[in-house]
């Protein structure tokens, strides 16, 4: 008698029913919220997608019409391209395509002198449409604000070369452009085909930086291999993108190999271990991890959605 008395008397514990109630609705509460930010993501990473391939696709043919008497072809570059009209030249991800130099005369010349070249070139065949250099790419900038990067190559018997990434107009040592989306491709593969999306995402964020904190876009992609190359957390946009900026902020204060053979480092525009550089972006990448945190300990989705303005 005595031991029934003692399990009604803890099934109907008011206390602990309340608890219970409490923590089903707290959990209903959390999901909810949850799903709100990731379908705002989703829509967002939408919009970052808007590229028209086909439109896209007849511009770099006209491209490869104004310098072909130059060129062996192009090399698309799947993953590269602006994102969200925040364009990056900074590494091999970067660009939209690598223009591959014939034997001829250009391949003796430097990497400047190439690029001025095709400026000129492609001004001639697109006179209204706005064409710069950088260090490494030419850009053409059409009316509609769309822009397409070309970066200059050479080819060698085990890779390419392309303009060092130091702007210090020599060609870089042997590039291995595939090797670098492997491993990209792989980890993504490993996480559900999440880790690219992800990348987009953050890079859209860190467009909205100060130019001096600001990572490149060869250099994000390169930090999500490392924070993903492990990763045990939830496969969904919300969490993965915390984490990201969570473990980026810490692992840039150290340099990153540079697996194409690019550089030493993709980073070294950054300086050397724990520079004042790396301090200020990794405060910076704190500061929007702090920012989602914070926004989830009050459910408010609206902050999510201002983090990319």
């Amino acid at each position: 008698m005595g031991g029934s008395g003692g399990s009604f008397s803890s099934y109907s514990n008011p206390s602990e029913s309340a608890n219970r109630i409490r923590e089903a609705e707290q959990d209903s509460l959390d999901k909810s919220y949850d799903s709100e930010v990731n379908n705002n993501l989703n829509d967002i990473l939408t919009d970052v997608n808007n590229r028209p391939v086909e439109e896209i696709n007849k511009r770099l043919e006209t491209i490869q019409k104004a310098i072909e008497s130059d060129i062996d072809g192009f090399i698309d570059l799947v993953f590269g391209g602006s994102v969200n009209k925040h364009t990056y030249v900074d590494g091999l991800s970067d660009v939209d395509s690598l223009a591959i130099l014939n034997s001829g005369e250009l391949s003796e010349k430097t990497p400047h002198e190439v690029l001025s070249y095709f400026a000129e070139r492609l001004q001639q065949r697109l006179p209204n449409t706005k064409i710069s250099t950088g260090n490494l790419a030419v850009t053409v900038k059409y009316s509609d604000g769309r822009e397409i990067q070309i970066l200059p190559a050479i080819k060698t018997a085990t890779g390419y070369k392309i303009a060092a990434s130091d702007g210090s107009n020599y060609w870089s040592n042997v590039v291995k452009p595939s090797q670098f989306a492997e491993k990209l491709t792989s980890i993504n593969k490993a996480n559900g085909n999440k880790v690219v999306p992800v990348v987009k995402l953050a890079k859209s964020i860190i467009s909205t930086l100060p130019e001096s904190r600001k990572l490149s876009g060869y250099h994000t992609e390169s930090l999500a291999i490392e924070v993903f190359k492990n990763y045990t957390g939830p496969i969904q946009t919300k969490a993965m993108l915390k984490h990201f900026f969570s473990e980026a902020s810490k692992m840039v204060m150290n340099p990153i190999s540079d697996s194409t053979g690019q550089s030493r480092h993709v980073d070294d525009y950054l300086g050397a271990r724990s520079s004042t550089n790396r301090r200020m972006v990794s405060d910076s990448l704190s500061q929007i991890s702090r920012r989602m945190n914070n926004a989830d300990a009050n459910r408010d989705s609206g902050t999510w959605s201002k983090l990319f303005e």
